[in-house]
């Protein structure tokens, strides 16, 4: 079975172009809501961020999401140190989620697999861009944040360009007519380079 990852900066529609392959059947994990869950869930996890953050790092027994993001994104160091943290519990959990999948292949979205080097273990790179603007206007209605702090988050990411030289495909996500059938070229693709095999 075919690993495809799926990536692109914050606000470029990752998500709803997960859909779209969900919707033609592809098995999708979602690297962003399975983190959370095993932050919350994962005892080991639980502890390591204690560590980290101190005890205020969870609120009632459950991740303080807030805090974190206020912390991370203000500091790089810090952002790292999570980052070595999640990030083998995830990619530990997505091949043991992998193996119970059925299909020619499946699709690991996630935010940062160009910066964090996890590319290197998939078969293919799906990337989706979007114009500044419209990711700005996404993830203010999204997330209610100002531009400023939409911009520092967005520094923490590689620019396109660069991640444009990884990847086998490139998603131009506009419009949503016109993305849907990029994904059915894509998926097309995927599958006859599958049956070449």
């Amino acid at each position: 079975m075919k690993r495809v990852g799926l990536t692109g900066g914050i606000g470029s529609g990752k998500t709803t172009v997960a859909a779209m392959f969900r919707d033609l059947g592809v098995a999708v994990y979602n690297s962003d809501i399975e983190a959370k869950r095993l932050m919350n869930e994962d005892p080991v996890l639980r502890t390591a961020i204690k560590e980290l953050f101190g005890e205020q790092a969870y609120e009632n027994n459950v991740l303080n999401r807030k805090l974190l993001a206020e912390r991370v994104f203000k500091n790089k160091e810090l952002l790292k140190a999570l980052n070595q943290i999640v990030h083998p519990a995830v990619r530990a959990d997505f091949k043991s989620w992998t193996e119970l999948q059925k299909g020619s292949y499946v699709i690991q979205e996630a935010a940062i697999l160009f910066e964090n080097g996890g590319y290197k273990e998939f078969d293919k790179m799906i990337l989706v861009t979007a114009p500044k603007k419209i990711r700005i206007a996404r993830i203010k209605k999204r997330d209610d944040l100002s531009e400023k702090a939409i911009l520092e988050r967005m520094q923490h990411q590689w620019p396109v360009r660069k991640k444009k030289e990884l990847a086998q495909y490139v998603i131009h996500n506009k419009n949503l007519k016109d993305t849907r059938h990029q994904v059915q070229i894509i998926h097309d693709l995927i599958l006859e380079n599958r049956f070449k095999q």
